[in-house]
């Protein structure tokens, strides 16, 4: 009896996808980041867990600025900069245990827009530093700090609500593991 009901419901949806797909390609290619293009997103999510410090990750954020540099078969390349902030507290060992790591780094993507309208997805690492804090309380106050070196890698997608305003969200192991916020298109 399920399998009665699974299979043409199946079959519904996939051809529902890809009538919609058809649908977008031909509306042509409109690829929302282009080389040349400037772009900005910020967003806010859950945090990363740097050091291995056994702490619950929180609250992230990050902003990111890029550029369109190079043509890349169906994509382009972008170079830019990332800042952003992981907090948490409470620990594996320590009720009171906080921290902290705000992040600087370089990054780079490959973006594709899949020939659908106003969609820019991407996938790109960054190397940077991040200036890590941690502190509790253990018969008296322990506060470290500390530079250390942060690698990331990252996908996302963005869609664009107007030509230069859109919504963005990306996830994977970087400042955030994963964020929702917007993006705006500078150039």
């Amino acid at each position: 009896m399920k399998k009665k009901i699974i299979i043409p419901a199946s079959l519904f949806l996939l051809g529902l996808i890809s009538s919609a797909t058809t649908h977008a390609q031909n509306r042509g290619s409109n690829a929302s980041f282009k080389k040349g293009s400037v772009s900005f997103n910020a967003g806010i999510g859950s945090g990363t867990e740097y050091k291995s410090d056994y702490y619950n990750a929180g609250l992230g954020t990050k902003g990111a600025l890029e550029f369109g540099l190079w043509q890349a078969g169906p994509g382009v390349i972008s170079l830019g900069i990332e800042a952003g902030a992981s907090f948490s507290n409470g620990g594996y060992y320590y009720n009171d245990y906080k921290t902290s790591t705000v992040v600087v780094a370089g990054r780079s993507a490959w973006h594709h827009g899949w020939n659908v309208r106003n969609l820019d997805t991407y996938a790109g690492l960054s190397a940077g530093i991040g200036f890590h804090q941690y502190r509790y309380s253990n018969n008296g106050k322990i506060k470290q700090d500390e530079v250390i070196p942060v690698f990331g890698g990252f996908i996302g997608a963005s869609y664009f609500i107007t030509p230069s305003f859109g919504l963005n969200i990306e996830a994977g192991y970087d400042i955030t593991q994963i964020q929702g916020g917007i993006i705006i298109k500078l150039k």
